[in-house]
């Protein structure tokens, strides 16, 4: 208990921290930084997990068929698409500002800091992308990036410390990550991705045995370094390929396939497991994106860099995923089959059991498996309702050679998402699920968390949040308790 009552005073101190910001951003940040605080009540925001909106997301489509409509000159890509590109085009093709429709309305309300960034002012759109140059180290390189602060901790079972093993099991840690992501385009089509990324987390918040990894965790030891590269340039006008030594599987996919944002990492992409876990690898892939909604993709990411062995040999972890997606403003739903190879297990939703795929652990497993994810997701028409967003997701997996009572694993996911309740731009989420376990397992393991996540000004969030899971480590004493106060800067 001793560390709900330290969560409990620092929450009193940063409430008391968090009016003198708001007021400090009223007073200053908009002149300064001559950043728009427009209420987006309205808006039908898009969400995904990543930096860059993909071709299945609402903006995308919406200022896709914007362009066609007025019968912009601008060379629309398939392939996703940073939002100062998405913001660009918008106000290339948005004409007079008195007689955009709801639609046009929703995406000037969506993109009103990138809008007033690329400008250099709020109120007008007469400024064109060619004379944006701010956040630019060349004519092709744009910048942007985060900072996250994390306070707060778990409460892991007796005896057991953060990471699983011995030490204290409870304490308050206090951890940041740094991200900065560069794009820089050669051809006007294609991109170079550079991900550089910093952190010191460790313990409390770098557990993935307990889920209590968060989404914003890296540990590190505070060493800058190259987290993610990759390139990637379209072949048609449906299709896109990847490239990159340094690349995880879910940014090559069609759709992006849950639009619920996680606290910890265990629910990302609708249950970060069998089937849509990843490991940050050398990788080549391929995404179809047609005008309906349709997409197919499959890529193919191997662990040569972790072994010094070849590509394509039987040393080498590997992941092979394909993709089938339909996705629609409103809905999506998807079908993933991941086959992989040489012992990949993915541990940030499971349990240990559940994970393997060694022979060690299981009878006969040969460390190849087939894993199927299915994943779906509603928005309502209208955010501000006492109607949720809902995403969810149930994997299921064969793992080759193991005895028969020992050869499936399964996993589900619900995720819950209510926006614009109280202000413009917060956020509630609420999510669940039992994490991959093995058909051995007798113990039924449950994780949880839920948060709420608002918005001091258009550059700084706010996120307190609690987690836990019942047998989470698939044994009866396997429970956990955890809080965390984030708070995000982006820049």
């Amino acid at each position: 208990m001793k560390l709900f009552q330290q969560m409990l005073v620092a929450g009193a101190s940063l409430s008391l921290i968090a009016p003198l910001g708001v007021q400090a951003s009223d007073i200053n940040l908009e002149d300064m930084n001559g950043y728009s605080r427009s209420s987006k009540k309205q808006s039908k925001r898009f969400t995904n997990n990543f930096s860059n909106i993909q071709p299945g997301d609402w903006a995308f489509q919406s200022i896709k068929n914007l362009a066609n409509a007025k019968g912009c000159n601008v060379n629309f890509p398939n392939k996703a698409i940073s939002r100062f590109e998405a913001a660009s085009i918008l106000d290339s093709c948005i004409g007079d500002v008195a007689t955009v429709t709801d639609v046009e309305r929703n995406l000037i309300n969506e993109f009103a800091t990138e809008l007033a960034t690329i400008k250099g002012r709020i109120d007008g759109l007469e400024v064109k992308f060619n004379d944006y140059e701010a956040g630019s180290f060349s004519d092709t390189t744009v910048m942007d990036g985060k900072a996250v602060f994390s306070l707060g901790g778990g409460e892991y079972p007796d005896g057991v410390g953060p990471a699983g093993g011995g030490g204290p099991s409870e304490g308050l840690a206090f951890q940041y990550m740094y991200q900065m992501n560069l794009n820089s385009s050669f051809t006007g089509d294609d991109n170079l991705y550079v991900r550089l990324k910093a952190g010191n987390a460790q313990g409390q918040f770098a557990s993935k045995t307990y889920g209590a990894y968060l989404s914003s965790t890296k540990t590190g030891g505070d060493a800058v370094g190259v987290d993610k590269i990759w390139y990637t340039f379209p072949v048609s006008d449906t299709v896109t390929a990847w490239v990159g030594p340094k690349i995880e599987n879910y940014y090559m996919h069609g759709a992006t396939p849950s639009i619920y944002q996680p606290v910890t990492k265990q629910f990302k992409l609708g249950g970060n497991g069998a089937a849509y876990g990843a490991s940050t690898d050398a990788g080549v892939g391929f995404s179809y994106n047609g005008d309906n909604g349709f997409s197919v993709s499959s890529n193919l990411v191997s662990d040569i860099n972790g072994t010094g062995h070849g590509f394509l040999t039987n040393q080498v972890d590997e992941n092979w995923s394909t993709q089938i997606a339909y996705t629609q403003p409103n809905y999506h739903a998807s079908l993933m089959v991941a086959l992989k190879y040489d012992g990949w297990s993915d541990s940030y939703y499971s349990t240990s059991t559940g994970a393997s795929r060694s022979s060690s652990t299981l009878t006969g497993a040969t460390g190849n498996s087939t894993n199927y994810g299915l994943r779906g997701y509603w928005r309502p028409d209208d955010a501000g309702s006492a109607v949720p967003e809902v995403s969810v997701g149930y994997d299921f997996s064969v793992i080759d050679g193991a005895a028969s009572s020992e050869d499936e694993t399964s996993a589900y996911f619900v995720g819950l998402t209510w926006k614009d309740l109280f202000q413009a731009d917060d956020k509630i989420g609420l999510a669940f699920g039992q994490p991959q376990k093995n058909e051995s397992e007798t113990i039924d393991p449950f994780a949880w968390e839920a948060y709420y996540s608002f918005k001091v000004n258009d550059s700084m969030t706010m996120t307190p949040a609690i987690f836990g899971g019942d047998n989470r480590n698939g044994s009866e004493s396997g429970d956990i308790e955890g809080v965390v106060l984030e708070t995000t800067f982006k820049f």
